[in-house]
Formats: structure tokens, sequence, C-alpha cells
């Protein structure tokens, strides 16, 4: 009874197809029964690390944010840089109420994907939740021993666990670093505002030897929570500290007031103002509006130019990123070379600060660019230029292909199935069955070309697999046609090649017959000679 229990519970198709049918379920609204498609799919590959990050997706959805948090930091042991888990990993958190590491999360990923548009929604409603909150102490203020729900239950890592209680016990035992206390005190204390007042609080009970010794209900000791709790609130303080000194938060703040009073927009503050404005200049773009996009990018992108370093720190790569939204809109407005022109100032402005994710983004456009003209050979030199900068088999897959349909463009057929090959493999590895259908009907037709027409067949044949896992009908037609062309040209191949055998032999039997026939004539001339 047990193996047959065993083989019940066993899943019984492929990965791909629980993937694909975890997906049709999430976009349909039915989380439950998505987040099971994708544990089956994860019996099968359990370091899946899209899959991971697919089910805690799920797991938010259905109310279960600790769940999440555990399948994204599991995607990020994979990927230490996989930035669909540390944005997973960040979203967890926001949903937990701990904003501050949540907002830590947003900006790692930000450094990663710079125009990933989620990492900056992210940023903006972290820091309006940190301020919501700090702003009105009172509503998460420890009142008594007991109301210790306000402590955060995640850590950064148990090194930074074991730092806080080395800090902690110092401060009892008196051994302090040769600086002013007072000072010290002084800025912490302005860091956490009402806040500090907690600090205090759990200091206190930490000098409290009975109750440091008793546990929770649930076992936890006592000690380990106060600990946990000075340290989130050190981790609090550090990061704004790490984010700017007070002095120059304050002096700051003085010179963006004056710089709002001779400003229209008085209000606004700049890296909310950015961020809006990013999302309607992309918001824009993918409705169609291109010409409302460009103008609102010039827009931002002559406000920005005002702008200091000390107005907003990444002046440099908000200038380049307006840029690349300047050269998108110009581009669908039909402005090539404008187009061009912009995204090879994101560039330079990428290479001039070393900003690699940046840099990485306008290849990308101007390799796009040059497609879209019919320049095939600078299209494949400039995405080659971007292959070293590609983090992960997903942007690797599409860069192979976009290389292999410029080559299959130009008719050097063996480097497109050169390439078609990359792409297969990276679409394989990312486990992406859109992009193994493109990379399959890619090397389909490559194979095709070079008239290598069973190897085509078997290509077109597990691109028609995928078509229909993904229920794209249209794609599932054009294959069909494909396919049978393909079977078409192997059978007039074989036609053919039989044709040319048997007119071989018949060239061959003629060529024995002249051959005989000449030497009876030899034979009889011989005879006659001798006569």
């Amino acid at each position: 009874m047990a193996e047959e229990t065993d083989e019940q519970q066993a899943p019984q198709s492929t990965f791909s197809t629980y993937m694909a049918e975890g997906e049709q379920l999430y976009h349909k609204a039915e989380y439950k029964k998505a987040s099971d498609s994708f544990t089956a799919a994860l019996q099968l590959q359990p370091e899946e690390k899209n899959c991971l990050v697919a089910r805690s997706k799920c797991f938010l959805k259905l109310g279960e944010p600790e769940c999440a948090l555990k399948d994204a930091e599991t995607s990020l042991q994979i990927e230490n840089d996989f930035f669909k888990g540390l944005y997973q990993k960040a979203e967890a958190l926001y949903a937990m109420g701990d904003f501050e590491f949540a907002l830590v999360h947003y900006h790692r990923g930000y450094k990663l994907r710079p125009e990933f548009q989620g990492f900056r929604l992210g940023i903006q409603k972290a820091q309006e939740a940190i301020e919501n909150s700090v702003g009105t102490p009172a509503s998460v203020k420890l009142e008594n021993k007991t109301n210790l729900q306000f402590i955060s239950r995640q850590e950064e890592s148990k090194k930074a666990k074991q730092k806080a209680q080395v800090k902690v016990q110092k401060k009892d035992s008196k051994q302090q670093k040769k600086v002013d206390p007072e000072r010290s005190q002084k800025t912490v204390r302005q860091l956490l505002g009402e806040l500090y007042s907690d600090k205090e609080y759990l200091e206190s009970l930490l000098r409290d030897e009975a109750l440091v010794k008793g546990n929770t209900r649930g076992g936890v000791k006592l000690h380990d929570l106060i600990i946990n709790g000075i340290l989130y609130l050190d981790t609090r303080s550090e990061f704004w500290r790490q984010q700017k000194p007070i002095y120059a938060r304050q002096r700051d703040r003085k010179i963006m007031q004056q710089k709002w009073k001779r400003d229209k927009n008085k209000s606004a503050d700049p890296s909310q103002y950015i961020v809006k404005s990013l999302e309607e200049i992309d918001q824009l773009l993918s409705s169609g509006k291109a010409e409302e996009s460009y103008k609102k990018a010039q827009l931002v992108l002559k406000k920005v130019e005002r702008w200091t370093s000390v107005d907003i720190h990444n002046r440099e790569e908000l200038t380049g990123s307006l840029h690349s939204c300047i050269g998108n809109a110009q581009m669908d407005m039909g402005q090539i070379e404008a187009a061009l022109q912009s995204h090879k100032k994101d560039l330079a402005i990428a290479e001039k600060y070393k900003l690699l994710e940046a840099k990485s983004r306008a290849l990308d456009n101007i390799g796009r660019v040059y497609a879209r003209i019919g320049k095939f050979n600078e299209a494949i030199k400039v995405w080659e230029e971007k292959i070293p900068l590609a983090n992960s088999s997903l942007e690797k897959t599409w860069l192979y292909h976009e290389i292999g349909r410029c080559y299959l463009e130009l008719e050097q057929t063996a480097e497109a199935k050169e390439y078609g090959e990359k792409s297969q493999q990276e679409a394989d590895a990312a486990e992406d069955i859109e992009w193994q259908l493109n990379a399959c009907v890619l090397l389909a037709q490559a194979e095709v070309k070079l008239k290598h027409y069973q190897s085509a067949i078997s290509s077109f044949e597990n691109a028609l697999e995928r078509a229909r896992l993904l229920h794209n009908k249209d794609a599932e037609q054009a294959i069909l046609v494909a396919l049978e062309d393909a079977k078409q040209g192997m059978e007039e191949q074989q036609e053919s090649e039989q044709n040319n055998d048997e007119n071989d032999n018949l060239r061959a039997d003629g060529n024995t017959a002249r051959d005989e026939e000449e030497e009876d004539v030899h034979v009889q001339r011989t005879e006659e000679d001798e006569g």
C-alpha cells in the first residue's frame, strides 16, 4: 500500500507541463491550484529558481508571506544575484511589515536591474510606508513587556545577530570604543526619533537577569527576542546613517526647500517625482502614445539636467535611463536615426561612469535599431559586445536568438544554426517554454536552408509541442505549414537523390556496355591481323 501511495503522490507529467499549467492558473487568479502545480514541478526540479519565485508569488496572493519569503530566499541561495528572487523577497518582507529590510532589497535589486520598474515602485512604496510609520510612532511603540510583536522576525544573517550581541555586551560592561558617548547617543536618537525610547526600554529589559532567562509560550528565549529587537533598531539607525549623514540631510533639505521655492512644483520630492514620471513614460509608450511618452521624457530630462548630485545621488544613471526612454519613443514614432543617437548617448554615459547594466541596456537598444533598418552586420557586432554582460540564461537565450536571426537574414546559415543551438541550450536551462519555441523555430529555419531536412523536421516538431503547451494557435498553424514544407523538401531531396542514383547506375551500365563492345572490337581486329 505504501508503494501505491508514493506512486499516487509522484508527479505524473513533465516539469514544463506543470510550469505552463501553473502560469495559466495564476493568470486566472486560481492561486491555490497554481501553487500546487508549481509544487509538483519542484518535486521534479527542486532547485529551479524561476519556479520557486512563481510559487512565492502565489503564496503572497494567498496571504502567506512567510512561505513566500522562504521560496524567495531559496531561489537566492541558488543564484545570489537572481533579480526575480530579490524582488520577490522584498515583496514578501513588505507584506510582512518589514519595510526597512524590504527597502534594502528594493535598492539592491535596483542596482542590479535599474530598468525593472518593480524595483523603482518598491522603493517608493517602502519609503512611504517607513515615513508613515516613523511619522506616527505611537502606533508602533512598545508599551509593556508583552507587546513584542513590533520586533522583526527577519535578520539579514547570523553574523549580524552575533555582532549585535557583542555590541550589547560591550555596552553593558562599559567596554565602549573611544568616542564621545553623548554625541553618539544623540546621533542615534536623531536617527530613530521617538523609537529611541523603545531601544532604551529593550536595553533595560536586557539588564533584568530573571526576565532574560525565561521563555515565551512558544518556547522562544526572551533573551533572543530582546536581542533581535535591539538588532532591528540598530540596523534601522545604521541604514539611515549610511544613506546620508544627518548633517548632510539637513543641508540638503535646506537646499531642496530653496530650489522648490523657485519651482512651480513646490511640494514635489525628487525621488518620488522621478519614480512617478518614469512610470508615466512607460505607461504612455506601452499604450501606444509614443509622442506623449517622448514629450514627458524630454520634460523630465530637462529638469534632471538642472539638478546636481546633491539633489539626487544617481543623476547620471537617471539621465541615461531617460535617453533610453526617449530613444524607445522615437523608435515607435519612426524617427530611427534620432533613436539611434539617443541610445548612443545612453551608452556614452554608461561607459563613462562604468554602469554595466545601463551599458547592457544601451547595447541591446542600439542593436535593435540596426536590425530594424536592415544593418544586420552592425547589429551582430553590437549584440556580440553585449554577450559578456548577459547575466542569466533567459537574457542569453533571446540575445543568441536575435544574433542568429540576423545571420539568417544575411544568408550566413551555418552561423545562424550555431546561434540557434546556443539559444536553445540557454532556453532549456532557463526552463522558458516561449523562448524554447522561438529557438526551435530559428534552428529549424536554418536547417531547412542548409537542406538538413530530417533535423529541421525534428526541430519543428519540438517547436509545435511547445506552441501547444502555450496554447498559441497562430504559432501552431504557422509551424504546421513549415513542417509540411520541410517534409516535402525532404521527399524531393530523397527523390532527387534516387534519380541521381538511377542516372549514375545507367551511366555505369552504359560505360560497361561500351567497354565490352570496345573489347569485342579489339579482339576481332586482333584475330583479323593474325589471320
